[in-house]
């Protein structure tokens, strides 16, 4: 059975995973945006490497004739073609394609692009097993990881070269050579037979997440031993594979105090409420209380200046719902044209949007405050109005996480998408299942790519998805901040 040096990466993290992907693959976790996002990255970075290596030409991806690829790669090499961009090659069943090949005297250098910031240990594998093949038919020199380099400042023009990072792993790749037959052998004779049966472990999320996963655990229950808070991993899965996969299995074994909490309430079903510590967290606020949030994106590729790849969050969207002493509420909000730099406008529309007074409420408040941190450093204008916020924060995240409140619908979680199902469990407005984006990081790719939607109507639809989204983000915020006020009062 022919397997793709993606197979056989994803056979060396778990067979039942390549087994799946070779005889199931209608059980395959469907792809997410997110990880259609971190692909598109892929590829365009892919491009983009190419020009590090000029004049090459590329094998053009044709899934229903790689022999004729493997043909025309061949055909190059023979007529001096000294660089070549996804040339193929088959050897022992195994089909590849390396990213960039380049003649090196009378050897090639074999050049795998990666879109990570590193150089990471399971890039090794997928280089090796490229070199396992073309070994047997051409003369091989050096190989090499391209990743990019998370150091580069864009300054308004790319600089390729200072862009990317290469790193020469030929040691290494030469030491994984001896397994690659035996491994080879055991996915083989794996694929030939049934289902294997393996245990739920680490690889079912490292070094990637599996997308059987969902196949794979649908026997879990929720909640379960993996649901209890920052427990060790390995814990889990030994408490799990000795039998203790429930939270009655678990009441009394030794726990922290959140994770006894946690079984305790789940087991009750009651809510544990610390009536003086609520009234407290409330009464520090001052009106009038902004509640904000916003949402950022990175990009591998940096498209404005100052931007660093993978390290520079750009705000690009800020929702804020404003709440006065009487009672009333208002919402003003901000999202960026996605064609150029949101950072100058962002940092006027807020510095006039949130009041000059009162107190700012965001959940989990260091990434508000990092953000607005950057853009008063970014921005003379507004540096003084945006620096004055700063003390001005209240994190929505401590009355949970410092166990003021606890509800057994928690289970473990105090993220915002965990507490508002829990203390809101009928409201469909408040329901982000109810919204097309659904996710901070579904909003981040989806805005990411914007850029490159033409269709207007599309874009408007996608425009008016990421509004409701952050909207309704701070809207939770304030339902959640007059629970709590309602807590204290009682």
């Amino acid at each position: 059975m022919q397997l793709s040096k993606s197979q056989y990466v994803r056979g060396l993290q778990c067979h039942k995973s390549l087994w799946l992907y070779k005889h199931r693959k209608d059980t395959i976790t469907p792809t997410s945006p997110q990880k259609e996002f971190i692909f598109e990255t892929g590829n365009r970075v892919g491009k983009l490497a190419q020009t590090l290596f000029p004049g090459g030409i590329e094998i053009e991806f044709d899934p229903g004739d790689y022999d004729g690829m493997i043909a025309k790669t061949r055909l190059l090499i023979d007529r001096g073609q000294d660089v070549i961009y996804e040339a193929t090659f088959k050897s022992r069943n195994v089909l590849i394609l390396a990213d960039i090949l380049v003649r090196n005297g009378e050897a090639w250098d074999l050049y795998e692009v990666k879109s990570s910031s590193d150089a990471k240990p399971q890039h090794k594998p997928d280089a090796a097993i490229q070199w396992y093949v073309i070994k047997d038919q051409l003369p091989m020199g050096k190989a090499h990881i391209v990743h990019v380099n998370s150091d580069y400042v864009f300054t308004g023009e790319l600089d390729v070269s200072a862009l990317f990072s290469i790193r020469d792993i030929t040691d290494e790749v030469l030491d994984l050579q001896a397994g690659i037959g035996q491994n080879l052998a055991s996915m083989e004779a794996m694929l030939q037979g049934g289902e294997p049966e393996i245990r739920k472990g680490p690889q079912c999320t490292s070094p990637y997440e599996c997308d059987f996963k969902d196949y794979c655990w649908r026997d879990v229950p929720y909640p379960s031993v993996f649901n209890l808070y920052r427990m060790n991993g390995g814990q889990k899965f030994e408490l799990f594979h000795d039998g203790k996969v429930s939270y009655a299995d678990v009441c009394n074994l030794t726990l922290t105090q959140t994770q006894k909490l946690q079984v305790d309430s789940a087991l009750s079903g009651e809510i544990y409420i610390d009536h003086e510590k609520i009234r407290e967290f409330v009464d520090s606020a001052v009106y009038p209380i902004n509640f904000l949030d916003f949402e950022t994106f990175n990009n591998a590729i940096p498209r404005f200046v100052g931007q660093k790849p993978y390290r520079t969050a750009i705000p690009f969207q800020y929702s804020l719902h404003i709440l006065h002493e009487d009672g009333e509420i208002e919402h003003r909000e901000f999202l960026a044209d996605e064609s150029r730099d949101p950072r100058p406008e962002i940092a006027a529309r807020l510095a006039a949007d949130v009041t000059a007074e009162g107190s700012i409420v965001a959940f989990s408040q260091a990434t508000e405050k990092s953000i607005i941190r950057r853009l008063a450093a970014e921005s003379a204008e507004h540096a003084e109005a945006l620096t004055a916020m700063d003390d001005r924060f209240i994190d929505l995240l401590k009355p949970f996480q410092q166990l003021m409140y606890y509800h057994p619908d928690f289970h473990g979680s105090f993220s915002i998408k965990s507490i508002l199902p829990a203390m809101f469990p009928d409201d469909d407005a408040l329901d982000y299942k109810n919204l097309d984006i659904q996710a901070g990081d579904m909003a981040s790719a989806i805005y990411a790519d914007l850029d490159q939607v033409n269709d207007i109507e599309e874009k408007r639809k996608i425009r008016n998805s990421l509004l409701a989204y952050c909207r309704l983000d701070t809207l939770a915020m304030v339902m959640i901040w007059r629970e709590l006020g309602g807590i204290a009062n009682l």
